[in-house]
C-alpha cells in the first residue's frame, strides 16, 4: 500500500528528532557503533510499518521498548553463534560446514532457543532431556520430580511446538 505524503512527512519529522537519541542509547548499550546504527535502523522500520502512527513521547517509549527487545535478540543470537563457533572449532578440518551450511544451521539454532525460551521451563526441561540426553520418560521424571504421566504431556506440548516451529518455517520459505 503506497504511503502517503503526509505519512511520510510525520515519520520523516520523527526520525529527525528520535533518531540521535536512540543511536545514543543503543551505543551505550552495546558498545559498538555498527550494531547500534543496525539495530536503530531495525527499530524505526518496526515504527514505520505499525499500523497506527505514534506521535511525542509514544514514539520514543514505542522505539525505548523495540531497541531493549532488539539487544536481548542480538545478545541470545551472539551466544548461539559463539556456542556453534565453539563447537564447529573442535571438529576436524575435512568436516567443517560451509559459511552457508553453517548461517543455515545459526539460523535454525535460534529459532529453537526462541522456542525453548517460550515454554514453560519443565516442558522444555523434559524435551532437552529426552532429544539431547536420551532418557527415557521415567528417568525424566525422576529428574524433574515429576510423573511419567506428567513427562508425556511435557513432551506432547514440546513436540506441538516443534511442529508450528517447522509449520512456520515452511510457510516462510519461497
Amino acid at each position: 500500500m503506497p504511503v502517503s505524503l503526509v505519512a511520510q512527512k510525520q515519520f520523516g519529522a520523527l526520525y529527525k528528532d528520535h533518531h540521535p537519541w536512540l543511536l545514543l542509547l543503543l551505543r551505550r548499550r552495546l558498545g559498538c557503533d555498527d550494531d547500534a546504527a543496525d539495530l536503530a535502523q531495525d527499530a524505526f522500520i518496526r515504527l514505520m510499518n505499525r499500523p497506527q502512527t505514534l506521535e511525542g513521547n509514544e514514539a520514543r517509549a514505542y522505539l525505548t521498548t523495540v531497541a531493549k527487545g532488539l539487544c536481548v535478540d542480538l545478545w541470545r543470537r551472539r551466544q548461539v553463534e559463539n556456542a556453534w563457533q565453539e563447537a564447529v572449532a573442535a571438529w576436524p578440518e575435512n568436516v567443517t560446514p560451509s559459511l552457508e551450511e553453517q548461517a543455515l544451521v545459526i539460523e535454525a539454532l535460534c529459532e529453537v532457543d526462541t522456542m525453548l525460551r517460550q515454554m514453560p521451563e519443565k516442558v522444555a526441561r523434559a524435551f532437552l532431556l529426552s532429544r539431547l540426553e536420551g532418557l527415557t520418560y521415567r528417568e525424566i521424571g525422576q529428574r524433574l520430580e515429576v510423573s511419567e504421566r506428567m513427562v508425556k504431556k511435557y513432551m506432547a506440548s514440546a513436540m506441538y511446538e516443534c511442529a508450528l516451529l517447522e509449520m512456520n518455517t515452511m510457510e516462510a520459505q519461497p
